[in-house]
């Protein structure tokens, strides 16, 4: 699919309810879900006519799905964010929710890391006057607090630090329905099957992942919830709490279990996940350091509707 015809698809019975992905693998045989998800987010996919950016969105019936190799990739603007902490071997700043941590691809502008060279710009320090090398993500679209180290000393500090689950991480998640605290556990593997991640009965298959949730305040049809991770595996919030019958609030990917039981996911203009604590001891100074970050007013506002 290297030219610039477009491919036009015509959505059947079949499909309603399905993602775009789901949707678009089924006609691109031999394409894998990377490929698929990948073609969504660079721009190369309409439904309907409208530029199709989320390959997790649901399809129906009729709807017209159309391939153009040859769309421009899109340019998000620049959102703010503040930088929390910075010293020689690490930067800690707050990310804003829709920014991705790391480039998905080499083409790949306005991530995390280029929210810090620009910041770097702006006091008149080259973009490149430090490496940054990555040792933990958030979701695109989490918010929060995320670290990144500049020198080799301070990534290999940090990578045995996230690796030994020695870091002190706390979210804050707005949850459907309602939420009791409890201890979530589960092996979590890459593909349940249908080209999400999920959990697996099977010990030796899957990654051993551990979530301790603590009801904060009762909602309008959803609980807010402060969340420690004990692991930290990919989604494994986001995982943990809709297997569990309680997708986060603006969840577009991890809702099947609450369809199945004849559940309405609650929309929102983002995913109610916030990185609201990070803390560890220091890999080269061997101080203990502690941030904490205020929920944005994005979050705030979705918040408040909720409030009884």
């Amino acid at each position: 699919m290297g030219d610039d015809t477009p491919r036009s698809f015509s959505l059947e019975p079949a499909d309603d309810g399905a993602t775009l992905a789901a949707a678009l693998r089924r006609r691109l045989t031999g394409r894998s879900w990377n490929d698929v998800r990948r073609l969504c987010q660079t721009g190369k996919v309409l439904l309907d006519g409208q530029r199709a950016l989320n390959p997790a969105i649901r399809v129906g019936r009729e709807q017209r799905i159309d391939i153009v190799m040859s769309a421009p990739r899109p340019q998000a603007p620049m959102p703010d964010f503040r930088v929390v902490f910075e010293d020689p071997h690490l930067v800690i700043i707050e990310k804003p929710a829709g920014v991705s941590s790391v480039p998905y691809d080499r083409k790949e502008t306005g991530t995390a890391m280029d929210l810090i060279r620009e910041a770097w710009r702006r006091t008149g320090r080259k973009a490149t006057a430090s490496p940054l090398y990555i040792v933990h993500r958030l979701d695109k679209d989490t918010s929060g607090l995320l670290c990144f180290a500049k020198t080799k000393l301070g990534e290999r500090g940090l990578h045995g630090i996230f690796q030994r689950h020695e870091a002190t991480r706390e979210y804050l998640a707005v949850a459907q329905g309602n939420v009791a605290s409890r201890r979530l556990e589960s092996f979590l593997i890459a593909d349940r099957g249908d080209g999400l991640r999920g959990s697996t009965r099977h010990r030796d298959q899957g990654q051993h992942a551990v979530t301790h949730v603590t009801a904060v305040q009762s909602l309008r049809g959803a609980t807010l919830c402060r969340v420690r991770l004990e692991t930290g595996r990919t989604h494994q919030i986001r995982i943990h709490l809709a297997e569990a019958g309680h997708p986060l609030v603006g969840e577009t990917v991890y809702v099947r279990d609450l369809q199945r039981a004849g559940g309405v996911p609650l929309p929102a203009a983002r995913l109610m996940l916030h990185a609201a604590t990070l803390g560890f001891i220091h890999p080269v100074t061997g101080e203990r350091i502690d941030f904490e970050a205020n929920p944005p007013s994005d979050f705030g506002k979705i918040l408040d509707k909720l409030l009884p």
